[in-house]
């Protein structure tokens, strides 16, 4: 652990950071399981590195990590927003996730979060569990509305390759959702957030309004970004790669004095835009299509006009005015499909290859 701190300090220090950082992320896993000092050193480092203090700093962290002197920690070095990996408040779900925690631990990590002060928390939840039922996601959703988080993150289970579930679901031990069911799972939380308060600003993300996370909006608009530490993506002065994901082999490229990236990607103006296009639609406010053109003149928006007119046709996209079109309930349940879709006409329209696929569920 001293050597990953070792090389994270490193990292961060030989950043060329030349002006004001609105948001950070401490993410990609659980940073909640470092000890409440390295925590400490690494914030030190950061905010040493930054001309003022961020507008948001959000940390992620499993129940089971949550302390009193880690939370302390981080509220002294102005973390203002923790991400609890709730996941689901049943036992039997947390189980069948293979999570470590229990509902116990979440309502005790939820306590400290709030008494050292935390006010702006987020709860991650998932649904479409194998033999969850739509009446036992709404017992998850009463469950987080009594806590009243300012922010709730809802994401439809994935079964990822070689995971326990992804085997079990191969051997025919369990049966994924299919997208009659995933809608039901969909539309029930659309309803119950609408009902209880909460602004719907994304197809997985609802918020109290005034506490969106402001970092994935600057993320989904195709906004820059430094990351640090393995698999950490940046997106800055034209240029886009990440870390590789291996400690191993990042910690052997600090050593050498060779940081090991992955996906590096010179950036466009025509890549730029179509990111912009597929994360733009996942917002319920939209995309702004005269914003685009201005942002990106050398991109031939207008060859895309045809598309949009065919998803207004079959009642997935709206006119809200302004240049600004935007998915319906109905296309948002297909909003995978209609990215598919969008990028495959960017790419033949303004003749470029995307560098990523997308599976953005």
């Amino acid at each position: 652990m001293e050597l990953y701190e070792g090389s994270l300090l490193k990292e961060i220090d030989a950043a060329y950071i030349d002006r004001k950082v609105d948001t950070i992320f401490w993410g990609g896993g659980t940073p909640g399981i470092l000890p409440a000092k390295m925590l400490e050193r690494i914030g030190g480092m950061l905010c040493g590195r930054l001309p003022e203090p961020p507008i948001e700093w959000s940390v992620e962290m499993a129940p089971s990590t949550v302390k009193v002197d880690r939370l302390r920690s981080l509220k002294d070095l102005g973390v203002n927003r923790i991400s609890l990996g709730v996941q689901s408040f049943q036992d039997n779900s947390l189980e069948v996730l293979g999570r470590k925690h229990s509902k116990r631990d979440v309502y005790q990590a939820i306590d400290l979060v709030r008494e050292i002060g935390f006010e702006n928390l987020n709860l991650d939840l998932i649904f479409g569990l194998p033999n969850q039922r739509v009446e036992d996601w709404i017992g998850d959703l009463k469950e987080a509305f009594g806590i009243y988080p300012t922010h709730i993150s809802t994401y439809c289970l994935t079964f990822e390759d070689d995971t326990p579930l992804f085997i079990k679901m191969k051997g025919g031990q369990i049966k994924a959702k299919d997208d009659v069911a995933e809608a039901a799972f969909y539309e029930t939380t659309w309803q119950f957030m609408a009902d209880n308060g909460y602004l719907q600003y994304e197809i997985s993300n609802y918020a109290i309004p005034g506490y969106e996370c402001l970092h994935n909006e600057n993320t989904w608009r195709m906004g820059e970004w430094m990351g640090f530490g393995p698999s950490a993506a940046t997106q800055v002065n034209g240029k886009r790669f990440s870390n590789v994901s291996s400690l191993k082999d990042w910690l052997i490229g600090f050593d050498e004095g060779k940081p090991r990236l992955v996906e590096e990607v010179s950036l466009t103006q025509s890549i730029l835009a179509h990111d912009c296009l597929i994360f733009g639609f996942r917002m319920n406010q939209g995309v702004f299509l005269e914003e685009l053109s201005i942002r990106f003149p050398s991109v031939p928006l207008g060859k895309l006009d045809s598309l949009w007119d065919k998803f207004r046709d079959e009642g997935l996209m709206v006119d809200n005015g302004g240049g600004n079109i935007l998915l319906t309930p109905k296309g948002r349940l297909l909003a995978d499909a209609i990215a598919v879709e969008i990028s495959e006409k960017f790419e033949e329209a303004v003749e470029i290859k995307s560098p990523f696929s997308f599976n953005i569920n």
